[in-house]
């Protein structure tokens, strides 16, 4: 009996030493390639202990483009501690709705498109309100989209409060 409440114990701490210090929010830029896109902003908002949900908008417009893209993600996020205090790594999936419109030589074409997303990613999250991160949002077509497996990698640049 002792050594199941002992055992009970330990792994009980083991778990609670798994909860995040996830910050209510944080605002910044991730800063990939984005389909074209380039930059983004990028807003992330805890909804427990270990998970948040996260909505980058991304914009362009120069020459005959004129494009944006807002995309949502529910991440799961997991101390990694063991590394360094400060460090976790997230996972998560949700989609991408947007708009690319293009004027030519006279030829206007617009577009608008639904993708499923994927994200993961590891973030260091310092002791002032800053956290770095860097990500893959891996992106499909659902509507209008393009068919093919669109993989990007970006670095994520936050204030945290």
């Amino acid at each position: 009996m002792k050594k199941l409440i002992f055992t009970a114990g330990l792994l009980l701490a083991g778990l609670a030493s798994q909860a995040q210090d996830l910050s209510k929010n944080a605002i910044g830029l991730r800063l990939g390639d984005n389909d074209g896109l380039g930059y983004e902003i990028s807003y992330q908002r805890a909804l427990s202990e270990a998970t948040r949900l996260q909505l980058d908008l991304g914009l362009r417009s120069e020459d005959y483009v004129d494009a944006y893209k807002l995309s949502g993600t529910y991440q799961w996020v997991k101390d990694l501690s063991a590394l360094a205090d400060g460090f976790n790594w997230f996972y998560g999936a949700g989609a991408a709705l947007g708009t690319v419109q293009v004027d030519f030589m006279g030829q206007k074409d617009s577009e608008t498109f639904v993708n499923a997303a994927g994200n993961v990613g590891i973030e260091y999250n310092f002791e002032f309100p800053l956290q770095l991160s860097l990500d893959t949002r891996p992106e499909i077509g659902i509507i209008n989209g393009d068919s093919d497996l669109s993989l990007e990698v970006a670095l994520g640049v936050r204030y945290k409060f």
